[in-house]
């Protein structure tokens, strides 16, 4: 098995044919399927099923191949540095964000790179943050900043701070409500994302409550959209929704009587060094989540704060304490 091997059998997974993958490469597909023989010899297992037109991968194949994108994507970032040894911040950078904090965070993290590292091609790829989490395991995204990750050895993770969730419903009378107790919370039907049910249950099932869900929808906008046609309530991070919170179009709520609250880390993987690149990105946008605590995006709008105040329900910077409640 060598590295062309690996990026021919690549190539053919992608395209679902060998004959498309020998077209391609400019190669016969006598010898491509050589390659594949020879790989699938080597590991004692089949990887690919042939059909009638184009062909399968197994369950081995598959895995295999999450192997050989690494490796491939590996050898080009060794390319990258080497061409760059002055270590000059260029090249194209992956940096993966929720829907719950891209939209806050996207514009400055722009302006931030094209002042600080213009030489460097950004993408960005939007998921929750399971999905993130695969994607930097697996090296689809260079960087990602995640809720609540679990530990892992292969990821290096660092706290940026911890942040509410709250309740959000429709605009309620001025004095109607001030906050929302647990009991309360359990007994009120509530719309919900799939990542913020489990961080809320995990949070407050200590106190023997849980969330009861009328709707769980992993579409950030669809829940704002509800909201505002007086639909709910909801709960979200305070951040996720705070312009319409501000300006009155979204009511909010801290829960009394639990610190519930999501913490966003800033998430690389940890086996291999970093590039210039990823380096300077990272700090772009640990510089850019700062402006946005200091401009008070993650606490609840002066407008809108509830006379009782939680001190628990408080955003605050992440440090070890944070991580281990979180």
């Amino acid at each position: 098995m060598d590295l062309r091997s690996i990026k021919y059998f690549v190539q053919i997974a992608e395209l679902g044919s060998i004959t498309r993958a020998a077209d391609h490469l400019g190669i016969a597909q006598p010898a491509l399927s050589r390659h594949v023989r020879s790989i699938e010899d080597e590991l004692g297992t089949q990887l690919l099923v042939r059909l009638p037109r184009g062909v399968r991968l197994t369950g081995a194949g598959r895995q295999f191949l999450d192997h050989c994108r690494r490796i491939v994507r590996e050898l080009a970032r060794v390319k990258d540095e080497l061409r760059t040894s002055n270590e000059v911040p260029r090249g194209r950078m992956i940096l993966g964000l929720s829907p719950t904090i891209g939209p806050m965070l996207l514009p400055g993290v722009i302006e931030r790179a094209r002042r600080q590292c213009p030489q460097i091609s950004l993408k960005i790829v939007e998921g929750f943050s399971t999905q993130l989490y695969d994607a930097l395991l697996t090296g689809r995204v260079d960087v990602a900043v995640l809720t609540n990750p679990a530990p892992s050895r292969a990821l290096r993770l660092t706290p940026l701070f911890s942040e509410p969730l709250v309740v959000l419903s429709p605009p309620l009378p001025r004095g109607t409500r001030r906050f929302f107790t647990l009991p309360e919370l359990s007994k009120t039907p509530v719309i919900v994302t799939h990542a913020i049910r489990s961080i809320v249950d995990e949070q407050i099932s200590r106190y023997g409550v849980q969330l009861q869900v009328e709707a769980e929808i992993d579409a950030v906008e669809a829940v704002r959209r509800l909201l505002l046609r007086g639909i709910g309530p909801a709960v979200m991070p305070v951040s996720t929704f705070h312009d319409d919170i501000k300006a009155g179009r979204i009511s909010a709520f801290q829960i009394a009587d639990a610190n519930v609250h999501r913490i966003l880390m800033l998430a690389q993987q940890s086996e291999r060094r970093l590039s210039a690149a990823v380096e300077e990105i990272s700090q772009v946008v640990t510089a850019e989540m700062n402006a946005l605590f200091d401009q008070g995006l993650f606490n609840l709008p002066p407008t809108n704060a509830p006379q009782l105040v939680m001190a628990a329900s408080q955003p605050r910077r992440a440090g070890k304490a944070a991580a281990r409640r979180g």
